[in-house]
């Protein structure tokens, strides 16, 4: 392996598909970003890049581009982005039970072969939980789709999400954001996680080893 490619910073991609400023759907995928940033630099030697892409900034190009097939420099940018990052996260409101069409017009530009393997947070954010099965039941199919890695860890914020750390029976937002984070550093530096997993353990529950994991899974 040579130097260069040793020391070359690891790269984190967050795509946001939140519609309004401020945006808790940005907020959700800057915080995700900044705990797996926190774990790979705790791990390792290399630098940590991390760009968050702003689809409401993209709207426009991205429509242009699914009607003319030719992406202007910036769509293209992002594009390129997500298709060489070390790891991706991706967070939508939730619209009508399940991701944005803003969310589902911009992967549909991305090759589908372009995520083959790659580490991927999957997150979504509403005003109520009872859309958190957005997650398992449109955003996991999406990116199995695009042969993705998606960690077992998916992020779903209500809006009584913030600002709460849980209870005895459930983990708190900032837990399950630390966790997932966790778990996208796992993979990015070749770790591997239960795929498809989804249950979320305790407040500050290390990512364990993957035969652990399985055996987890037979006990449930």
């Amino acid at each position: 392996m040579s130097t260069a490619f040793a020391t070359e910073p690891l790269r984190i991609v967050a795509v946001s598909a939140g519609l309004s400023r401020p945006s808790s759907t940005r907020l959700l995928a800057e915080r995700l970003a900044g705990a797996a940033r926190e774990r790979l630099t705790a791990e390792q030697d290399r630098t940590v890049e991390v760009r968050v892409i702003d689809l409401r900034d993209l709207a426009v190009d991205i429509a242009n581009h699914l009607v003319t097939g030719f992406p202007p420099s910036t769509l293209d940018e992002a594009i390129k982005e997500v298709a060489e990052a070390d790891g991706l996260i991706a967070v939508s409101p939730v619209f009508t039970a399940s991701y944005s069409g803003l969310f589902k017009s911009f992967f549909d530009l991305i090759d589908n072969t372009a995520l083959t393997g790659k580490p991927v947070v999957i997150a979504a954010t509403g005003g109520t939980a009872r859309h958190s099965l957005v997650l398992e039941h449109a955003m996991r199919p999406l990116f199995a789709y695009l042969r993705a890695t998606v960690v077992p860890t998916s992020v779903y914020a209500a809006s009584e999400d913030w600002g709460s750390s849980g209870d005895e029976y459930t983990d708190g937002l900032p837990s399950r954001i630390r966790r997932a984070g966790g778990e996208l550093a796992t993979m990015i530096t070749g770790g591997r996680a239960a795929s498809g997993a989804s249950r979320v353990l305790g407040l500050d529950d290390e990512v364990v080893p993957f035969e652990q994991q399985l055996a987890d899974l037979r006990l449930d």
